[in-house]
């Protein structure tokens, strides 16, 4: 491709608007809303928004029952009986990746991915990766409670919604408890 350090002949008429289209797919795409996605979980009237402060002594909570925590001084979520919802970011490979969980009773209700702004692992957007979270729980070890199958290619963002997911069950039951 590049011979002496110059490009080769076919790729020196690259045009600006395929380069600016190659930056765009890797700065990420938003897939879903919050409104949208609270609408998802609560149907047409969500509840009001409500914020939990993160101390230091449960941010050493959190690490210690489920291995991760947001640097986040606070978090926003929303609460109707039983159902919470959060919208969480974690780092995938090197940019965050915004998920959206709904937990309802202590179990998983749903996952979905909000925005993604990795270069690869975008597939774990898909029912087919989302849905094996829908029924589990945290498990007293700080795992969930079923094993997650991964996706070639994409095991960083796999991880990071594992550690978002354990989260939002560990906080779900801190503001049940409250």
């Amino acid at each position: 491709m590049f011979a002496g350090g110059k490009p080769a002949a076919h790729l020196r008429g690259v045009s600006a608007a395929i380069l600016l289209l190659a930056a765009f797919s890797v700065a990420g795409e938003e897939y879903l809303g919050r409104d949208d996605f609270l609408g998802m979980v609560f149907g047409d009237t969500p509840p009001a928004v409500q914020t939990l402060w993160l101390t230091d002594e449960s941010k050493a909570a959190a690490k210690a029952a489920v291995g991760w925590v947001p640097l986040a001084l606070r978090l926003r979520y929303w609460r109707a009986g039983s159902q919470t919802a959060w919208i969480l970011e974690d780092i995938g490979k090197d940019k965050p990746i915004t998920l959206g969980i709904a937990v309802d009773g202590g179990q998983i209700e749903r996952v979905e991915v909000l925005a993604f702004r990795e270069s690869r692992g975008w597939e774990i957007r898909y029912p087919f990766f989302t849905d094996q979270f829908r029924g589990l729980v945290l498990a007293p070890d700080g795992d969930l409670s079923g094993s997650i199958d991964g996706i070639t290619g994409a095991t960083l963002s796999v991880r990071a919604v594992e550690r978002v997911t354990r989260l939002a069950l560990w906080l779900d039951a801190r503001v049940r408890d409250s």
